[in-house]
């Protein structure tokens, strides 16, 4: 059991406690002002210089730190400063507010560490004093430490409290050791601490021995600022410095360090600053302002330093009175920066940020298709110069690589991505992305397939002549060998090979036997070749009579007589027909009934027409009168020595059919038939139709071409293309053979056009007419959220929210549909859609089960439809009534008169309630009050209020015998009355007291102050001496000697000012000086009173480890001093337990108590007139243990 502490008295010759009104002046005092006393850091003593306190001394330091809260309002007008002061000495710490402004006299508390009061320390050692100064209006508050010991130094802290406003100051006291002049008496070191009288009692004192060693050099001089020299210091040196200077408590000069930093230093050069950071957007502008407290003052304006000039119409200076202007025009991204204003050494500094426009795409990505090995360029046009773009593919952002496969360039607003030689692994989606917007384009590469525009034809010549093998295919660069007989022909003086773009020639000069063969053309790099045949033809001409009949040899050629030629259209048609005849015999070319042209093989030369040569004979023949010569520059007829050759230049569709050759002389004639069948290109198809569209795809529709250009259709090439785009992309490469094709990877939400190619065995036709713009878009998905609002015998309320997923085509609406039970025929609920997410169905058959479902309409279609979970049955339900009284109506809600009430309040119910109001068990009368009801709420409406609408309603919702209720409370407030009573109580010097009393009519709401004004008689110009003042009485001051004034109170509420004031019936003259006012004497009061408890200890019972408190009530005049004892032992010092006063009531803490702690605990109160004694019984339970609480509950059990 610790030992309790030991009583301690003063000594028989220390001085009677002075009283704390009057301030001790004794030798050594030292009074602290703020500009003399320097801050000095706090020298807490250590545990083992801690001597035990007297009595009345301060308490010990309180380990906490102290409070370190910021100021709030700044009450203060002078703050109490750090000092220091000698053991024995006296130091005084002075506060003053400034109650001008104050409603009510403020309240101040003095503290020592972070919570002792010390209201209730005051003695011998601590006096605290209050003075005011009416002119001023100055409170002066002082806390005068008295004989100074080593333990009262530490932290203090300062408090001032006036309704809703607060202050707080934190300050230090150092006491410092008593210069020794004579040597160390150790005797006196070692000094028992008893005062008793006894020199054997108390203990021995070693801390006055210890604290005259010298280990440690402490700077005590005074002239030191240690806080600036901490302030200047780096953070490693706050070690070395508080041990050089004696600073034991380093968390306290840490928190006081960085509260010191974070103090602004108020300018006295500027009245308002710039703010911390001002924001633009590129090419707007903006203002700076500062206002400065000299209207003269010159300023100066820096940018990041440097002094800004007026140049043109860039930075315009302004001063206007104290303000001062900066206006920065078009502001571009070179003005985002630092912004200073000086005037003298003062600035203050501000940042300004330049907010760059959204940089938008004018001109989007095009879709390209390109061969393999190609170079791509995605071009896309931004909306500003020299902006940031990114670009990316399916989702990921290309960087320039170490290939450099991708290249990134700008040309002003232009921004080009750059492929080089594009393979399979680049298609893909391509995206450039800007902070304004993007543009999507997608990029496909094909491989190259070598198209072959003409091939080698089968060749019949003969001996001396030239034969032409040539072929065209669709890639200049392509390159080949030709082969005769699966050997590679090699170029010599005969043969010649060239190439020339995408025409590929193999000539042979003076044909022979031996040339004769199957020639071949292999294109490099692709798997197929062209084939000929090469015919010699050995002409044997023998000896015939003259007269030899004309004879046609088409058979050596390997043809029948009707065999069918098929040109292409566009292509020469060449027929060489071998004849024999002598003599010469006459060639007659006739298509069908038409007969062409004769020549005569009389001469070895053709001449033009008109012209005669010897030896020939060239007539020209028509049958049915139709002539065609060669003056129509398209067909030829010639004819050489055994062969007649029929030319037409650029075959067209009408030159097919069946041509005859005729051939006679005199011994006879000859003739032959050839069919020639010209074959092209088929006609375009019909205009292609979309028959639906997907989110990413649509499936187009076309008809075939009219003509198939005489070759059946091998199938159709589509291609489509945005629709502000003008480039055209290839969706297949190979025929499709049907007529219905499903186009897809298209970006939802752009629109599109298609158009469609016939494809023949001769080629391509020109594409069909586009298909009209459509927009691949997908179905929303479903409506969530699909309930029933409301069920009656034949109507039904539905209510869903919009599709999570709508796309980028617009929602037309929502339509509803119902089936009944055991069905699958869902009924339209409304003919076309609605735009609305809730809907009534009406006229249902009461009794009925219906499924319902709601199905979201846009462009593509239907949505999936959303259903209910199971059907509902067509039949009204009960609903108790219930009235849903708004937050704001549960309190009194207050109206101006002539302000309009409109009330709403929702209730339910089913079927409809009926709805009543009243007004003190009244029916409200239609003419005081309207009120308009609906299914699901009820109004009150007032249109003009007054005063004697202001009372409770009551709200009554009824169905049958259910109701529920609800009031409303209504105050309706006015201006008030005019105070009453307004006299003069008294007049001194220049002061005059007023008293008056409240309006009896109050406005119907509490009067909040009241406004005072006084007027000199002389020119009654009023000026208001207090606003919103509270009390009925007052003191005004300052009035001017020798004048005559009049005085009136206007009262205040919540809805403003009196209408009327009340005005003092006579008016107040203020005496000249020399006039002395002689006040009565009154015969003092006698006052004290002995302490008399009005409310005793009660006897307790607490747990241990659990903190307690025992509390009591005293009353005496003067202030009593209190003492508590346990077992009659003085416990004032034990650090267990804590004290507190407050208004009389006083209160022992005990800090988590233990068992020894029980026993008689007794209050004792002193004073000049008496002394009363309180005490009771405490008892200290020790804990129960959880697993002995179990074994209770088991034994109860």
């Amino acid at each position: 059991m610790p030992e309790p502490a030991k009583k301690t008295e003063a000594p028989a010759e220390t001085p009677a406690e002075a009283p704390a009104e009057t301030p001790v002046n004794g030798p050594g005092e030292s009074s602290v002002n703020p500009e003399q006393a320097p801050e000095a850091p706090a020298a807490a003593p250590t545990k083992e210089e801690s001597p035990t306190p007297a009595q009345d001394a301060p308490p010990a330091e309180d380990p906490h730190p102290p409070d370190t809260r910021q100021d709030l309002t700044g009450l203060f007008t002078e703050k109490p400063q750090s000092g220091e002061v000698t053991v024995g000495g006296n130091i005084t710490f002075v506060a003053k507010v400034n109650a001008e402004s104050l409603l009510k006299k403020p309240t101040i508390k003095w503290f020592k560490g972070k919570w002792m009061d010390l209201a209730s320390k005051s003695g011998k050692h601590l006096q605290l004093k209050e003075t005011y100064d009416r002119n001023t209006k100055v409170y002066t508050f002082e806390m005068q430490i008295i004989a100074a010991k080593n333990n009262f130094a530490g932290g203090y802290r300062c408090e001032v409290s006036s309704k809703d406003k607060f202050d707080s100051c934190n300050f230090e006291l150092a006491v410092h050791e008593a210069p020794v002049t004579e040597g160390l008496d150790i005797r006196a070191a070692f000094r028992r601490t008893s005062t008793d009288g006894n020199e054997d009692s108390g203990e021995l004192d070693f801390s006055a021995l210890l604290k005259k060693r010298e280990a440690v050099q402490v700077s005590t001089d005074p002239d030191v600022d240690v806080w600036k020299i901490l302030t200047s210091a780096p953070p490693s040196e706050y070690e070395k410095i508080a041990f050089q200077y004696g600073i034991t408590d380093l968390r306290g000069m840490l928190k006081r360090l960085k509260k010191m930093k974070k103090e602004e230093k108020k300018s006295e050069a500027f009245l308002k600053k710039l703010d911390p950071a001002y924001q633009v957007s590129k090419g707007h502008k903006i203002k700076l302002a500062v206002e400065v407290a000299n209207s003269d003052v010159e300023v100066k304006w820096l940018k990041n330093g440097q002094e800004l000039h007026p140049t043109g119409s860039k930075y315009i200076f302004e001063s206007v009175g104290n303000m001062r202007y900066l206006t920065i025009n078009h502001c571009s991204l070179a003005d985002d920066a630092a912004y200073s204003c000086v005037v003298g050494e003062d600035k203050c500094t501000t940042e300004l940020f330049v907010k760059e426009p959204p940089v938008t795409i004018v001109k989007n990505l095009e879709d390209q298709m390109v061969m393999k090995g190609e170079r791509v360029e995605l071009e896309c046009e931004v909306s500003e110069e020299g902006a940031s773009v990114k670009w990316e593919k399916d989702g990921v952002e290309l960087t320039r690589d170490e290939s450099f496969k991708y290249r990134f360039k700008k040309d002003g607003c232009k921004h080009v991505l750059i492929i080089n030689e594009a393979t399979k692994e680049d298609c893909g989606h391509y995206k450039v992305k800007t902070n304004g917007g993007e543009s999507m384009a997608e990029l496909m590469v094909q491989e190259k397939e070598l198209e072959v525009y003409q091939s080698i034809a089968d060749l019949t010549v003969k001996a001396k002549d030239q034969a032409v093998f040539k072929c065209e295919v669709s890639d200049e660069n392509v390159k080949g060998i030709w082969y005769k007989n699966g050997v590679e022909v090699k170029p010599d003086a005969r043969i010649n090979i060239t190439h020339i773009g995408r025409i590929h020639k193999l000539t042979i000069d003076d044909v022979k036997p031996e040339d004769e063969g199957d020639y071949t053309f292999v294109p490099d790099g692709h798997a197929f070749n062209l084939s000929a045949k090469l015919n010699f033809l050995e002409v044997k001409i023998d000896y015939v009579p003259r007269q030899d009949p004309p004879k046609i040899h088409l058979d050596c050629m390997g043809r029948t007589t009707d065999s069918t030629i098929i040109v292409v259209a566009g292509n020469k048609l060449r027929l060489d027909v071998p004849i024999t005849g002598d003599p010469a015999p006459t060639v007659i070319w006739t298509k069908g009934e038409k007969r062409i042209a004769t020549n005569s093989l009389k001469a070895s030369s053709v001449k033009p027409e008109g012209e005669e040569t010897a030896g020939r004979t060239t007539t020209w023949t028509a049958k049915n009168g139709e002539v065609v010569t060669e003056g129509d520059g398209r067909v030829h007829v010639e004819t050489t020595k055994g062969h007649c050759i029929f030319t037409i230049e650029g075959a067209e569709r009408q030159d097919e059919g069946c041509y005859s050759v005729v051939v006679r002389n005199p011994a006879g004639e000859d003739t032959a038939d050839i069919n020639v069948k010209v074959v092209d290109v088929p006609d375009p198809p019909q205009t292609p139709t979309i028959l639906s569209v997907g989110e990413d795809s649509c499936v187009v529709q076309w008809e075939p071409p009219a003509f198939n250009g005489g070759e059946p259709i091998i199938g159709y090439v589509l291609e489509r293309k945005k629709l502000k785009s003008y480039r055209w992309m290839r969706l297949n490469f190979d025929p499709y053979p049907g007529t219905t094709y499903e186009a897809r990877r298209m970006i939802e939400g752009v629109p599109y056009e298609m158009r469609v190619y016939a494809v023949n065995g001769i080629g391509m036709s020109r594409h069909s007419p586009a298909s009209q713009p459509f927009v691949p878009v997908a179905p929303t998905s479903e409506p969530i959220g699909l309930s029933v609002s409301d069920v009656s015998d034949t109507t039904i309320t539905l209510k869903w929210r919009q599709p999570e997923r709508i796309g980028s085509a617009e929602l037309e609406g929502y339509g509803v549909e119902y089936c009944k039970e055991g069905t699958d025929e869902w009924i339209p609920a409304m003919q076309g859609l609605t735009d609305r997410t809730s809907m009534v169905i009406k006229d249902l058959t009461t009794g009925d089960k219906l499924q319902f479902r709601v199905r979201a309409y846009n462009m593509a279609g239907p949505s999936a439809p959303a259903t209910l979970a199971q059907p509902v049955t067509i039949r009204e339900i009960m609903q108790r009534p219930k009235i849903w009284l708004p937050r704001n109506l549960r309190q009194t809600l207050m109206k101006k008169v002539g302000d309009t009430v409109n009330i709403v309040i929702p209730f339910q119910g089913k079927p409809r309630p009926k709805v009543t109001w009243s007004k003190e068990g009244e029916v409200l009368n239609p003419t005081f009050a309207s009120v308009r009801n609906s299914e699901v709420d009820t109004i009150l409406f007032i249109r003009k209020t007054e005063r004697k609408h202001s009372g409770k309603y009551d709200l009554q919702v009824q169905i049958e015998n259910v109701e529920d209720t609800a009031s409303v409370t209504l105050q309706i407030v006015d201006l008030p009355g005019p105070s009453q009573g307004l006299k003069i109580a008294d007049v001194w010097g220049f002061n005059v007291a007023l008293e008056w009393k409240p309006p009896k009519d109050n406005g119907n709401c509490e009067i909040t102050g009241y406004t005072i004004q006084k007027a000199d008689k002389k020119t009654m110009e009023w000026f208001t001496v207090y606003e919103q003042y509270r009390r009925t009485n007052c003191v005004v001051s300052d009035l001017i000697m020798g004048n005559e004034y009049l005085f009136r109170v206007f009262a205040i509420n919540l809805v403003g000012l009196s209408p009327e004031p009340c005005t003092t019936k006579d008016s107040v003259y203020i005496q000249k000086t020399g006039i002395i006012y002689k006040p009565p004497s009154y015969k003092d009061h006698d006052f004290s009173e002995a302490p008399k408890f009005t409310h005793p200890l009660v006897n307790r019972s607490i747990i241990a480890g659990y903190s307690a408190t025992l509390s009591c009530s005293v009353r005496g005049i003067p202030k009593p001093k209190v003492t508590w004892y346990k077992n009659k032992m003085d416990i004032t010092n034990e650090p267990k337990f804590r004290m507190l006063s407050k208004q009389g009531v006083l209160t022992l803490e005990i800090r988590k108590p233990c068992p020894f702690d029980g026993g008689v605990y007794m209050c004792k109160a002193v004073n000049d007139s008496g002394e009363d004694v309180v005490e009771c019984k405490l008892e200290v339970r020790p804990q129960i243990a959880k697993e002995d609480k179990k074994e209770k509950k088991d034994a109860k059990k």
